[in-house]
């Protein structure tokens, strides 16, 4: 295996996993809020990475996508957290919510990991490993969130679309959940999704996480 693919891999690997295990948690911690208890009783309200990691989706594809496109694309998934959306005590609020709590969580921790890169700065940590792990703590989580954010269903931006639809338009976007993963790998495959939606809303997220942490670099400084 090529050195700087180890090296990519190890750097990533927490970036990815905190990722990925919080974004799912944090469907099943709001929804067990908002009155239903089906991820909890299942075990997937947890921090353990192995509850949310889906063999396939998660390791087999995206190494297949990256050797097979030479490190320039890769796409994966985690386990989808169960939710019975009629259980919540608001049906139509409450699935705006859960569906909305991964990519807020993800959006938190490219602050937390900006505030970690800022911290090494402060404390005269030059060390490329941890940098880079910080760097792409921030990358990983804003990617992540802002592709579950692509309104379109079973993705989190589709569920919190059909919520603030009215019941029509809702029913109608619902029926392009069981093709929605071919449409987002076409689009993200052909491009069309990076260019008009990833790359534009991931640099917002950049501009958000600088505005938030500037206050902190000053008194850092």
């Amino acid at each position: 295996m090529n050195p700087s693919l180890i090296q990519t891999i190890v750097v990533y690997a927490l970036p990815v996993i905190f990722a990925i295990t919080l974004h799912e948690a944090a469907h099943g911690y709001v929804a067990r809020l908002l009155g239903d208890n089906t991820a909890y009783m299942m075990g997937r309200v947890s921090f353990n990475p192995m509850r949310h990691i889906d063999p396939l989706g998660t390791i087999a594809i995206p190494l297949l996508l990256y050797f097979a496109t030479g490190g320039a694309f890769m796409f994966g998934y985690a386990k989808p957290v169960p939710v019975a959306f009629r259980n919540l005590r608001n049906p139509r609020w409450g699935t705006f919510w859960v569906a909305l709590a991964g990519p807020l969580c993800n959006f938190v921790q490219a602050l937390l990991w900006g505030v970690l890169t800022l911290a090494l700065a402060a404390f005269g940590v030059d060390e490329p490993f941890f940098t880079r792990m910080a760097a792409a703590g921030v990358g990983v989580n804003l990617v992540l969130g802002v592709l579950n954010l692509f309104p379109l269903p079973p993705l989190d931006g589709g569920r919190v679309l059909t919520a603030l639809l009215p019941p029509r338009q809702a029913l109608s976007l619902a029926r392009f959940e069981p093709y929605g993963f071919f449409i987002v790998m076409a689009l993200v495959m052909t491009g069309v999704l990076t260019r008009f939606w990833l790359r534009p809303l991931v640099a917002i997220g950049y501009d958000a996480v600088t505005a938030i942490l500037t206050p902190l670099a000053s008194l850092l400084h």
